[in-house]
């Protein structure tokens, strides 16, 4: 079976399993728009996802069958497209990502934009404003090691023009890098099974 992570954006024949679309969603914005794998816990054969329209208010939060998914999309898979043009004015987000991806790549570690930018440069869809964040996430199996934590931090430094949220995935799942970097002895570390307050998001049971 597809090993479905977190962030995934996936592309489905006919439409989710959900009798309460929001009004916002129309057949040809569920034609074009991608699905956003979410992190939650469902049955075998089923995929948790949310769906986005062009506004922040416009979210929501359904399942999908895996068989109906026809096409996949990865973070790994949108970093090769940090440089891709986009339709429309460009903003300080995309413009962020394409500045900081030599760094992301020279850590060695994966990434891939995720959010707005990923979403945008998944589909082309008119979804990034001026004042858009710049969502990224690294996978890292390990705490990093000292060189490796300076890395991080000139990363963080580096992006100036917009927020960033930069989420680590430890494959047990999700985390904050602010909250980590800020020394605060816990992260909450996002699960497919619910949030977790841990001082060890690298070694959870």
């Amino acid at each position: 079976m597809e090993a479905w992570r977190a962030h995934d954006l996936l592309w489905a024949s006919g439409l989710p399993d959900d009798a309460c679309l929001p009004a916002w969603l129309d057949a040809a914005w569920l034609q074009a728009a991608p699905l956003v794998v979410r992190r939650a816990s469902c049955a075998a054969g089923r995929i948790p996802v949310g769906l986005r329209g062009l506004l922040r208010s416009e979210r929501h939060a359904c399942e999908v069958d895996a068989a109906a998914v026809v096409r996949r999309m990865t973070p790994e898979m949108l970093a090769r497209l940090a440089s891709a043009p986009l339709p429309g004015p460009s903003c300080a987000a995309l413009d962020a990502l394409r500045q900081v991806a030599p760094l992301l790549d020279a850590t060695g570690w994966a990434w891939g934009p995720t959010g707005g930018v990923g979403f945008a440069l998944a589909s082309g869809l008119p979804v990034l404003r001026a004042d858009s964040d710049l969502d990224l996430l690294l996978r890292i199996a390990a705490p990093p090691d000292a060189a490796q934590a300076d890395a991080l931090r000139a990363i963080a430094a580096s992006v100036t023009a917009c927020r960033l949220d930069l989420q680590i995935d430890t494959g047990h799942g999700g985390f904050a890098y602010a909250e980590w970097a800020a020394g605060r002895g816990r992260v909450l570390l996002k699960t497919d099974h619910g949030p977790v307050l841990t001082a060890t998001p690298w070694e959870l049971a």
